[in-house]
């Protein structure tokens, strides 16, 4: 498919004549541009995409897709403030999601103060929101990794990121006028297409498959607590294609407004991970543990699993992908390919 994306000339006349556009921020990134794909594939082309459209790394995961314009972040709400009766969705999956970046401005600029102007203007033009929170704002666990509204103002996050996603949530938990229907999604370990361009901060899958393609085994961090062994520490592990299924339901179901976690509700070790990212090579699994990097030891979390009751009990029945067959898929469709979703 080619980039539909209209001409800026001849935008202001074609948005006289379209309403009902769906806003997908972050659009150039791992689990935004999925959405856009997701949205593609429902026939919903309507969506206006919004994100810093400069980093050229980023350029595969949307340019085959179909969307009506590109907005730059920088002067999305200009662009907002001149077509406010044209939305009628807003999906803010844009952020700086660098849990290694330690200068707390950059967190409240892209992560906070962004956030909050997307929501006074859901909430002013009565626009449904979708945004991205995180299972970071957990912390530590301390006080487990339910979705409650109760404990949010005494979660103690472990890096700048996980602060500046829960000082979001504690703001919109005060806020006494909200727009028609709004869900934070508390998304945990996820993994699947379109991450190439982050780095160090891709998943472990990622890195799993380039550790084995280049060395012929895989590298995991070491327990640096005596209650875990080396490489069973667990995390919630979701595919992204789930994230798009959930996020469709959110839309067109509209169930009870709040904090959502966004898990499968099942842990799984890091070794499970590796052996499922062999298996999907099918080759014989060879794990080398090192040291967990000083500079993330104090801020690692041994254990993540969400509470997946409250989706749940608000009607989504659709069961996620097992570890196993999300890697399987990854691996064998997009990894080994080079492949976009």
């Amino acid at each position: 498919m080619q980039d539909i994306s209209i001409p800026f000339f001849c935008f202001s006349y074609f948005c006289k004549n379209v309403k009902n556009m769906i806003v997908l921020t972050g659009s150039a990134g791992f689990i935004a541009s999925a959405m856009l794909q997701k949205l593609n594939e429902v026939g919903i082309r309507n969506v206006i995409i919004v994100d810093d459209f400069t980093k050229l790394t980023k350029e595969p995961n949307y340019i085959n897709k179909k969307f009506i314009q590109k907005v730059s972040r920088d002067s999305f709400f200009n662009w907002w403030d001149q077509h406010p009766d044209k939305v009628s969705f807003m999906i803010h999956l844009g952020a700086r999601t660098d849990t290694t970046e330690i200068d707390e401005n950059v967190f409240d600029i892209l992560n906070l103060a962004y956030s909050q102007q997307i929501w006074k203007r859901c909430t002013q033009w009565n626009i449904p929101l979708i945004y991205a929170s995180s299972a970071a704002t957990y912390g530590g666990g301390e006080y487990g990794y339910d979705d409650n509204h109760e404990i949010v103002n005494k979660l103690q996050p472990l890096n700048a990121y996980g602060r500046s996603k829960n000082n979001f949530d504690k703001w919109v938990l005060k806020q006494e006028k909200q727009p028609p229907f709004w869900a934070g999604l508390k998304f945990f370990n996820v993994y699947g297409p379109n991450e190439y361009h982050k780095g160090r901060m891709a998943s472990v899958i990622f890195h799993a498959f380039h550790q084995i393609m280049e060395t012929g085994k895989v590298r995991l961090f070491r327990s640096h607590r005596p209650d875990f062994k080396d490489g069973e520490q667990l995390r919630d592990f979701i595919y992204v294609k789930d994230i798009t299924d959930v996020i469709m339901f959110l839309m067109n179901e509209k169930p009870i407004p709040g904090l959502y976690n966004l898990g499968t509700g099942k842990a799984r070790t890091f070794k499970d991970l590796a052996k499922a990212t062999f298996a999907a090579l099918d080759k014989e699994t060879v794990i080398e543990f090192v040291d967990t990097p000083e500079d993330i030891r104090d801020k690692y979390q041994y254990f993540t699993e969400a509470n997946m009751q409250k989706l749940r009990k608000v009607g989504y029945n659709t069961p996620f992908t097992s570890l196993e067959a999300g890697v399987n898929d990854y691996v064998r469709n997009y990894l080994t390919k080079g492949k976009y979703l």
